[in-house]
């Protein structure tokens, strides 16, 4: 029997030299590759009509903007015929999990197995399509209030629109042919391309701060964003194993035999992902973009819209900062509980064991069960919770201890971008572990 040899190379790059090495992986690597190329192509096609310096000072100044920008991977900032990206379609899916459960039509559809997914994702497809036009005409409102596009109506107006909708489909259907034909989750990968082509912005603001004498504050920042990215990979690879008996009866030789086995159920510390601080990050920003709306425009008195603006502004310096900051970390946990327990409670665990003939030592099958698991879940997402809210005011917390203010960490951006890249590391993994058997077995 041959061995396969062991090799001193770190593990990550190891399994991306063997994956390069063999054809279809190759392939597969090239074609996600290309597809990212393309991503970044379109996200730099402007509309027309759009003053660049003003919607550049916009953006800055808005933290609600930002975010949406982060989604888009920059094209909202440039204000590109994919201005939208992919946000819309992750609303669209947010909306489809949390009605699932709740509509009985819906709850049905998803019991049907890969059929039932399907039509599910079909729905999703068709509710993106008005959460995008919904999206991208709030958009061009705005930026048409603050001067930053040209005053358009009618046939000109509706023509900016189908064309924004048409990028967000565009990059939906790029994410799924990268699902289908490249490496790792399509969408996932759209996001990840559009945080990571924007860290040469993080290099000129670290320029900036060198430049300005916070060479010693640049440093500590550097090194608080290399502890959260340990402890993201930490709290994202972390799980509770719950070890699970199987009991089988196998007909062979025209008698019945008992069989036994062993397995385990993960349930993993963080199941929410990043989705409590999109939640809690759109929830604390609300206030401040609607009281936006009814502020004293720059130079007249203030009145309460300013001071709510103020109130929920990322950037405000203490101690006001902590209203917002605060508030973010609260919401943060609330919604990670809410999150998770939604989820769980569509996965239907304990009927699955059931159905499976398993079970879990010394917990009676059932509603005993389904209290257990319950009550696990439930202690591991205060763990999970905990994690995101600190991930979530790390921002705050980097500022506030290192002194440098024209960096902008964003820590949703580094748990997306560790997530993405420790999933499809994985997937590449599963890849390689499949084909070394088949090249054993032969």
């Amino acid at each position: 029997m041959r061995q396969r040899q062991t090799s001193s190379r770190p593990r990550l790059f190891q399994a991306l030299l063997d994956a390069i090495r063999l054809p279809d992986l190759r392939r597969r690597i090239l074609f996600t590759i290309g597809i990212l190329v393309a991503f970044r192509f379109v996200a730099h096609v402007p509309l027309p009509g759009v003053d660049p310096e003003a919607l550049r000072q916009f953006f800055d100044s808005n933290a609600m903007m930002g975010m949406l920008d982060m989604f888009s991977g920059g094209a909202m900032r440039n204000f590109s015929v994919a201005a939208m990206g992919v946000y819309p379609y992750i609303t669209a899916s947010i909306i489809m999990m949390l009605l699932t459960p709740v509509i009985p039509k819906l709850q049905a559809i998803a019991e049907e197995g890969e059929a039932g997914r399907n039509r599910i994702n079909q729905i999703t497809h068709w509710l993106t399509i008005p959460m995008a036009g919904i999206a991208s005409y709030g958009q061009l409102v705005l930026l048409q209030r603050e001067g930053i596009v040209s005053s358009v109506h009618g046939l000109p107006l509706a023509a900016m629109i189908i064309t924004m909708i048409a990028g967000t489909m565009f990059l939906v259907w790029l994410g799924e042919l990268i699902t289908e034909y490249g490496i790792g989750n399509g969408i996932s990968i759209i996001i990840f391309g559009g945080i990571v082509a924007r860290f040469s912005t993080l290099l000129g603001q670290g320029a900036l701060a060198v430049s300005g004498g916070q060479t010693g504050g640049l440093v500590a920042y550097i090194i608080i964003a290399l502890i959260t990215i340990a402890v993201i990979v930490v709290f994202t690879e972390a799980h509770r194993r719950i070890p699970v008996q199987y009991a089988r009866s196998t007909f062979r030789g025209g008698r019945m035999y008992k069989q036994a086995g062993s397995s385990h159920i993960p349930l993993r510390v963080n199941t929410a992902g990043m989705i409590p601080l999109i939640f809690a990050m759109s929830v604390v920003l609300f206030p401040g973009m609607i009281a936006s709306y009814f502020a004293a425009p720059t130079g007249a008195d203030p009145n309460l819209a300013n001071s709510i603006m103020n109130v929920f502004d990322p950037r405000a310096p203490m101690p006001i900062g902590l209203v917002y900051w605060g508030l973010y970390f609260g919401l943060t946990i609330a919604f990670t509980f809410f999150y998770t327990m939604v989820v769980f409670q569509q996965q239907d665990l304990p009927g699955a064991l059931q159905r499976q003939g398993g079970f879990i030592p010394g917990i009676r099958p059932g509603k005993r069960t389904e209290e257990y698991l319950n009550q696990v879940i439930k202690r591991i997402t205060w763990a999970g919770a905990l994690f995101l809210a600190v991930v979530a005011i790390i921002p705050f917390l980097a500022r506030e201890s290192t002194g440098v203010q024209v960096i902008q960490l964003s820590s949703m951006g580094l748990l997306i971008v560790v997530g993405v890249v420790l999933d499809t590391m994985k997937q590449m993994e599963a890849q390689l572990t499949m084909r070394r058997y088949e090249g054993f077995i032969k």
